[in-house]
């Protein structure tokens, strides 16, 4: 099987990193399935293999990691340049904003899409693979930076953790389960509303019912399922890549996976996706405290050494994927994570820059 991770970040010549890859196999294989479909020459739509390509690595470029944006640039090599007219300069528009700054990418933003020609079907491929490659060029990053930081050994053995003390929940804190609402994020429910026509479920067809029946019990009456299987292919191997990252056995624990996810979406600004998992690490974690401390201030937060080394990575990874290093690792194994943890922090982190961009840039929250 084509591996374009391990290609990239040269795994070959660190054995470590690709036995710890190995463990997490099932999102080995949904990473590069998202790959070859996204980038297949023969998906249907009207976004050809040389714009998609092009998209691909303009998002790599704007995330400085160069490994990812040569790979696109030589694919670019081999096929006829894009001609250049209205509709190509929308999709351009759009996808350098959405790789540098997904909460600037408004309604308005959106709907140039359309205005230029594409079709609901052909914006959800664009949105779907702009996120695809944000979350790639973090992915390589991250791996890479792994490789470098070296076998576990080659670091000074973390001292033994004092016990901790009891946890008292902060007397200005509302419980956990009850909303917290600080800095304009909350952990209460939301809605959320798309920007573009949602397929109605009950004239979806075969494919679709089977793919929204597969990704979420909720998926028919949810605009966010209901926009994405404009592109049902991609929204399925979507899935598979999410629930390969998010529900892995072992490794880091679910609620440090919620934390890391909450970081990315406070920083990116997407108040939806750090509503959602804030409230999954308060009724995992039983408490509040490091989501609070994640709405005032997402450089500043950590209730330990641990937390505080995941929120810092988790930071560095999705603000500049091409300066992360093996340095922005350490921390997370002195704090006594294994490898097998600090990669699934990476995946977490690169999962939600595809995650926010959806969510940020195809709808807005609404609040109850």
């Amino acid at each position: 099987m084509t591996d374009t991770i391990a290609r990239l970040t040269h795994l070959q010549d660190t054995p470590q990193t690709q036995a710890t890859r190995q463990q997490r196999a099932k999102a080995i294989s949904a990473t590069q399935a998202c790959a070859d479909l996204l980038l297949a020459p023969d998906l249907p739509g009207g976004l050809p293999l040389a714009q998609r390509l092009a998209v691909a690595q303009t998002v790599s470029a704007a995330s400085g990691v160069t490994a990812l944006g040569e790979h696109y640039a030589a694919q670019l090599q081999r096929l006829p340049t894009a001609t250049p007219d209205a509709r190509w300069q929308a999709i351009q528009q759009f996808t350098q904003l959405l790789a540098t700054q997904p909460a600037a990418a408004d309604r308005a933003a959106l709907l140039a899409l359309p205005a230029a020609g594409l079709t609901t079907a052909d914006v959800v491929l664009l949105a779907q693979l702009i996120g695809f490659a944000a979350f790639q060029a973090r992915l390589v990053a991250g791996v890479a930076a792994l490789a470098a930081l070296g076998p576990a050994g080659s670091t000074a053995t973390p001292a033994a953790p004092a016990a901790e003390a009891p946890f008292i929940h902060p007397a200005n804190l509302p419980a956990p389960g009850e909303p917290l609402r600080l800095n304009g994020y909350t952990s209460e429910t939301l809605d959320w509303k798309a920007w573009l026509p949602v397929v109605d479920a009950t004239q979806a067809s075969a494919e679709q019912n089977a793919v929204l029946d597969a990704s979420h019990p909720k998926a028919r009456v949810s605009d966010f399922y209901l926009l994405l299987v404009h592109q049902p292919r991609v929204l399925a191997e979507r899935s598979e890549a999410f629930n390969a990252i998010m529900y892995a056995p072992g490794g880091l624990p679910r609620s440090e996976r919620e934390l890391a996810t909450a970081v990315v979406s406070r920083i990116n600004g997407c108040v939806y996706c750090a509503s959602v998992h804030a409230q999954r690490f308060e009724q995992l974690a039983k408490r509040n405290d490091v989501i609070a401390q994640v709405f005032i201030d997402p450089d500043q937060a950590g209730t330990n050494a641990r937390e505080r080394a995941i929120v810092q990575a988790s930071a560095a990874l999705t603000r500049a994927p091409g300066s992360f290093g093996a340095h922005h690792l350490a921390a997370l194994r002195d704090a006594g994570l294994s490898d097998l943890e600090i990669l699934d922090t990476v995946h977490a982190v690169a999962l939600f820059a595809w995650a926010n961009r959806l969510m940020l840039n195809l709808g807005e929250a609404v609040y109850p």
